[in-house]
């Protein structure tokens, strides 16, 4: 689904941005619910980036990925942990594309989410390249979204990646199985 939102360009560099898990939920300026088989996601666009809010039968998460006054953790470049009975890990790069690279990476990515089924993109007004994008997917039994934060006076793409399953039992193979 691809919208034009209805609001200010606030984020304006990939710098503003940060990382939070666990936040209540934000207001929207645009939201998908999706089903993937056992588990409920509500893709968010704010007016400073998304948020995605995760329901499965084990419990609930919560990630945000925006410009958050006060906020002290920044974009990290990767992030593991436990949450409940849940294995969360994410991911984040800044690409710097010349201008014409931007241009034709951010249509090639809005065309991508535009017409995907568990797909929201949101266009912000005063460019058609800025804008911010979800998609998600169920792989393997586990759900897994990207982001994609576009600012084109800086030619800079924000990219994340998140992953969250079920923690996998280490199995230890026996001595006669090496």
């Amino acid at each position: 689904m691809l919208t034009t939102l209805k609001t200010a360009y606030t984020d304006t560099r990939a710098a503003d941005l940060a990382w939070a898990l666990g936040r209540e939920p934000l207001p929207a300026l645009a939201s998908l619910e999706v089903e993937l088989t056992d588990a409920r996601l509500q893709l968010r666009l704010l007016g400073a980036s998304h948020q995605v809010l995760l329901e499965e039968e084990g419990g609930s998460c919560s990630e945000t990925v925006a410009c958050i006054p006060g906020s002290s953790t920044p974009l990290p470049l990767g992030v593991a942990k436990r949450v409940g009975d849940w294995e969360y890990e994410f991911a984040a790069r800044v690409e710097v594309l010349t201008p014409g690279s931007f241009v034709g990476r951010a249509e090639e990515l809005l065309a991508l989410v535009a017409d995907h089924p568990y797909g929201l993109a949101g266009v912000f007004p005063g460019s058609p390249h800025a804008f911010t994008a979800l998609l998600a997917r169920r792989y393997e039994g586990q759900v897994h979204w990207r982001t994609w934060h576009a600012y084109p006076q800086d030619g800079q793409l924000v990219a994340t990646r998140t992953r969250v399953g079920v923690r996998m039992p280490t199995t230890r193979l026996s001595p006669s199985a090496v």
